[in-house]
């Protein structure tokens, strides 16, 4: 039972980092019209980075770890390539020649990572409840 503790525990991570990409990929949706930030540029894409980590179970701090790697959100990077520009010359933020500085999103794009955010987040709930019901049929067979 002691590893289904720390395995349970590397899946309770994933779904934090999952949850994580999911918003950034829904930040990214609603601001792909964004033409002007706090700092007068248009919204740049955000991307999450992340990283294997230890699981702090209870096993591990025994000393006992099974070796299951949970993920961590490492970082959250804006996306330096350029913007996109529309020609809309009656737009408020249309430089001299009438085009608009658009946000580096592509909404297929987005899509796609927030169709694969949620994909993890469920597989990473279905081996949790996978877990939870090994651990509860055992407890059945020692009664």
């Amino acid at each position: 039972m002691s590893t289904l503790s720390a395995a349970m525990a590397a899946s309770g991570s994933a779904l934090t980092a999952e949850r994580v990409r999911l918003e950034a990929s829904v930040s990214n949706l609603a601001n792909a019209e964004s033409t002007r930030g706090p700092d007068g540029l248009p919204y740049r894409r955000r991307s999450v980075v992340l990283a294997p980590t230890d699981v702090s179970s209870f096993d591990a701090a025994l000393g006992r770890a099974s070796g299951a790697i949970g993920v961590k959100v490492n970082d959250i990077v804006e996306d330096q390539t350029p913007f996109k520009r529309r020609y809309e010359p009656g737009h408020p933020d249309a430089d001299k020649d009438g085009f608009v500085q658009l946000p580096n999103v592509d909404s297929a794009e987005e899509m796609v990572d927030m169709l694969s955010a949620a994909r993890a987040y469920q597989a990473n709930l279905s081996a949790i409840g996978l877990i939870r019901d090994l651990v509860q049929r055992s407890l059945e067979l020692g009664r």
